[in-house]
């Protein structure tokens, strides 16, 4: 049984992708174009997205600068692209900020910054696009997450509490939104090469290309699930160690942190 409706035709489909002027968003742009879709792009950079905009294969993609902890600034966007394209189809967030915090360095303004992009972010743009998605079965509303939102890990105390938080809200969205007709999707990646992870010092296992997530996300999004993670070689590994009991899992955090 299907929890969410299977895109697999992208053709003439109205994305917004919110967070699209590198990483995933920049990749999983120009494959949706490929496939056919009109795509909007949004990011804080007018000229990021712009540029892009030139550059995607096809016709009748739109870039609209916003930045998703102003809520005004979104809803000028959603009414862009209300008048443009008269509703959006598929609504992607991937605007996320990282920043490798410990309890010996972290500061509540250093969490704060972390939760406005990555999770209340993503709550203005729900909210914004919202009435703007069809309720017929045919799209919805797609939250990229992570797997360090999955249990506490060393270096992410601001970050994963920020992801966690938006699983959880996916969670209870797509509890609401899917009777109505509404899809609802949480992408949980694990390591992608990009100028955020790029900060990382230790060596990331299972790392793959923004290339490859776009084109991950794009097929799980034909499966018809709720929850998208990837590449399944890392991720099904940080799903078991949600199942180790707690002395358990933290002997085996520190270990890892070096501790």
């Amino acid at each position: 049984m299907s929890l969410n409706p299977k895109i697999s035709d992208w053709r003439g489909k109205r994305v917004w992708l919110l967070g699209a002027s590198s990483g995933i968003g920049a990749a999983l742009a120009q494959a949706l174009a490929e496939g056919g879709a009109r795509v909007a792009l949004s990011a804080r950079h007018a000229e990021a997205v712009e540029r892009m905009r030139r550059e995607l294969p096809g016709a009748d993609h739109l870039a609209v600068s916003c930045d998703a902890t102003q809520p005004a600034q979104l809803e000028a966007a959603c009414a862009s692209l209300s008048d443009a394209w008269g509703g959006i189809d598929v609504a992607i967030y991937l605007a996320g900020d990282y920043v490798p915090l410990r309890a010996a360095d972290f500061t509540p303004a250093a969490v704060r910054k972390l939760c406005e992009v990555n999770y209340l972010g993503a709550v203005n743009f729900a909210y914004a696009v919202l009435p703007l998605l069809p309720q017929c079965g045919s799209g919805g509303l797609v939250l990229v997450s992570s797997v360090a939102g999955y249990r506490g890990l060393p270096k992410a105390l601001g970050y994963g509490a920020s992801k966690a938080a938006l699983s959880y809200f996916a969670e209870a969205l797509f509890i609401d939104l899917q009777p109505r007709g509404i899809g609802v999707w949480v992408v949980h990646p694990g390591f992608v090469a990009t100028r955020l992870t790029a900060q990382n010092d230790f060596s990331m296992p299972a790392l793959i290309t923004p290339e490859l997530a776009a084109r991950c996300l794009i097929d799980g999004l034909a499966g018809g699930g709720f929850e998208l993670h990837f590449p399944k070689r890392f991720t099904r590994f940080m799903k078991l160690l949600r199942l180790l009991p707690d002395c358990v899992y933290f002997r085996l955090m520190r270990r890892v942190a070096g501790d």
